[in-house]
């Protein structure tokens, strides 16, 4: 679920949406894995699980999925979170870490800072455990 999230962010946010082939594509290519470790009925049960939880829409004139606006804050949590606690083994297709002195000047920008800061907190709590 994190490696389809990471993608599907990744990606962007393309016009026509995401179509089931190119996600499944993206995710294995992404992740070096061979299609028989993540298969396309395991891709559409994910695709199911997100759209249950409003997280994902399907546009059914393309046949094609994206994030909403909800699921992109939380598949940018997941993937915070997940690469702050196993970044040395994880293969993230995020590798950039932000400036903590600079200031954003975007709400995004502000929230991800916020996010970020609150999961490098968390993580030195469980270091020091």
């Amino acid at each position: 679920m994190i490696r389809l999230m990471e993608v599907l962010l990744h990606g962007g946010t393309r016009l026509a949406g995401w179509r089931t082939p190119q996600i499944h594509q993206a995710v294995l290519s992404a992740s070096a894995l061979p299609p028989s470790r993540y298969g396309l009925n395991q891709l559409r049960y994910d695709l199911r699980k997100l759209r249950a939880h409003a997280l994902l829409e399907r546009d059914g004139q393309h046949n094609a999925y994206r994030l909403t606006d909800q699921g992109v804050k939380v598949a940018v949590l997941f993937v915070l979170f997940h690469q702050r606690l196993c970044h040395p083994s994880a293969h993230s297709l995020f590798h950039h870490q932000p400036d903590h002195t600079l200031v954003p000047n975007t709400k995004l920008g502000a929230a991800f800072h916020k996010a970020d800061n609150s999961i490098r907190e968390i993580v030195q709590l469980l270091e020091a455990a």
